[in-house]
């Protein structure tokens, strides 16, 4: 059955799988160093298979992506030191799984931008949606407009800077890192946190459940003045500190269910 044409043109693998054609489209204009590829006419599969291409195949280092339509998933899965250059917006879950890439996106972005993230960096001229740097890993996500609701949920390493405010629960059940929000925080910043550091320089609608304020120390004014400089940001404003207050580390009491178990 594996390459079995169906009288609708669905090509299906050996598992019984639609096969997508996996064949990358050649439209990339290659000049040495770097590429440019129109996503206009694209599909996101197609946009994909040509990038991974001309960076993986080609050596080109620096790629352009002109229109990409807001369509999902972009960019995602890339494990190389390279530079991407999206000129416009793309849609959900972009540049996600990236490790050493340096992505620069030159309007907005969806949902979910850089899910786990390893290494590398994302800069985005505009807004972001929400789950911004969902289970980040490692690198940096500078935002410079405002971010949605749970941003930075289960983060586990890295750093996201928000130049505007940050939505609702904003660093949920965060692990590990650093958030670093320029303007004001909706209600349940931190919520469960577990480790981890968010710095917040407006106003904070409500604290999460164990999120608690701490001092600020001169290792972290020069954290933060070592970020802005890295990414051309200004002068920071003052920061309030905020980390796990580490109640929910241990039960106080057993469920009625546990207690059966364990009596």
């Amino acid at each position: 059955m594996a390459g079995m044409n169906t009288k609708s043109g669905v090509v299906y693998d050996a598992r019984g799988l639609v096969e997508p054609d996996p064949e990358p489209p050649m439209t990339a204009v290659v000049d040495g160093a770097s590429a440019t590829i129109d996503a206009s006419d694209l599909s996101t599969r197609k946009i994909n298979l040509e990038l991974k291409r001309v960076v993986y195949d080609e050596g080109v280092n620096d790629v352009t992506i002109l229109n990409p339509g807001s369509k999902h998933s972009l960019g995602v899965g890339i494990l190389k030191r390279c530079t991407l250059t999206f000129e416009g917006s793309p849609g959900w879950y972009a540049c996600g799984l990236i490790d050493g890439p340096e992505v620069q996106i030159n309007g907005r972005v969806g949902w979910a931008l850089g899910e786990n993230m390893m290494s590398g960096s994302i800069v985005v001229e505009g807004p972001a949606g929400s789950l911004t740097g969902a289970a980040l890993r490692g690198g940096d996500l500078v935002i410079k407009g405002n971010v949605g609701a749970r941003t930075g949920i289960d983060q586990k390493g890295g750093t996201i800077i928000t130049m505007g405010s940050a939505g609702i629960n904003t660093g949920f059940m965060m692990q590990r890192g650093h958030q670093i929000i320029c303007g004001d925080a909706n209600d349940g910043l931190g919520d469960s946190m577990y480790d981890g550091i968010i710095y917040v320089g407006g106003k904070i609608a409500s604290l999460g459940v164990d999120c608690v304020p701490a001092e600020m120390t001169d290792e972290d004014h020069e954290f933060i003045t070592r970020k802005f400089d890295i990414y051309d940001l200004g002068i920071p404003p003052d920061f309030n500190k905020f980390e796990c207050g580490k109640a929910l580390h241990n039960y106080d009491a057993l469920e009625p269910s546990e207690r059966k178990l364990v009596l």
